[in-house]
């Protein structure tokens, strides 16, 4: 952690010497000078963004699970199309997706009850970690006959593939395995066989933890790629009480930005507000459709942010 600590200061300290370079060149207005402000600028963008990697997982792939809240069926289906957007995110950023787990909704055609999917790519857990939250969806619904406007709600969990390079102790005795067939609807998304394995882990608390993966036709890589996510989601539990220890011991009464509200998406009125960071945009279908790479950075920004300010208190 120190180390990430001192790379994270070290790449502010370049910044803030390119910054204030820049700002030098652009005072003076010559026009030979500005290829090489075209280039120092692109340089400084490029060194400021790689600050605002400064977590010990942020290269690793990233697991998304995707959850509805109260609703039925108008939250199955806003919890479909924040799984559509963050698979089109993913392929417009030239990374792969797998899905782990997928409960489709009955009522819903493209809704979904529950989703778990692994995106790897460059920096995947980096760049998604700051879309962690609850998602709220305002507009007029379909399955409404009376053409009345809904609220929904879903909640996105964003954790980094812990693999067996992290030591995660786990002991058996403590772990139940069922083997069932998948509940989804099979083709392309999960299989039919008797492969599917769920996990259910007691162990340390009364808190049950329970993982399920119906990927593959292979049970034995269904329960790895389960006991990867378990050690993913101890991680996460240990991680939360860490910073538990520390908000208390610094006395601090703020809220661990774990599970808020983030970003209200206002279809009939055609406009996306992040709560956290004031970014407002009026491209409501081009946004589901992926092109959330500036609402992502600017979560980056926020939680390098709150991360400054957490350590200075």
């Amino acid at each position: 952690m120190t180390r990430t600590i001192d790379t994270f200061e070290h790449l502010r300290n370049d910044i803030d010497v390119l910054a204030e370079l820049y700002q030098i060149a652009s005072e003076e207005e010559r026009p030979e000078l500005d290829e090489e402000r075209e280039r120092v600028g692109a340089e400084l963008d490029s060194l400021y963004r790689e600050a605002l990697f400064f977590e010990a997982h942020d290269d690793r792939a990233a697991i998304l699970t995707i959850t509805p809240g109260a609703g039925g069926t108008e939250s199955s289906d806003w919890a479909g199309m924040l799984l559509r957007m963050y698979r089109r995110f993913a392929e417009r950023q030239g990374f792969t997706v797998e899905i782990l787990d997928l409960t489709a909704n009955s009522e819903a055609p493209n809704g979904i009850d529950y989703a778990q999917l692994i995106i790897r790519g460059e920096r995947a857990y980096g760049m998604l970690r700051s879309e962690r939250g609850v998602h709220r969806l305002v507009r007029v619904s379909p399955f409404d006959s009376q053409n009345r406007r809904h609220t929904s709600f879903a909640s996105v969990a964003v954790l980094p593939e812990i693999d067996d390079d992290i030591d995660i102790e786990i002991d058996p005795n403590d772990v139940r395995v069922d083997v069932f067939r998948s509940s989804g609807p099979g083709g392309q998304s999960v299989n039919t066989t008797d492969s599917a394995v769920r996990l259910v882990y007691r162990g340390g608390t009364p808190e049950e933890i329970v993982v399920t993966c119906q990927d593959g036709k292979s049970q034995i890589k269904n329960r790895e790629k389960a006991m990867m996510v378990l050690r993913s989601r101890l991680w996460e539990r240990e991680e939360r009480r860490r910073l538990q220890e520390q908000q208390k011991a610094r006395g601090q009464q703020k809220a661990i930005e774990w599970g808020s509200q983030i970003r209200s998406y206002v279809l009939d009125k055609r406009y996306v507000k992040d709560h956290r960071t004031g970014v407002m945009r009026y491209d409501p279908d081009d946004i589901l459709d992926g092109n959330i790479g500036d609402l992502i950075w600017a979560g980056l920004e926020w939680r390098a942010s709150l991360r400054e300010t957490t350590a200075g208190a």
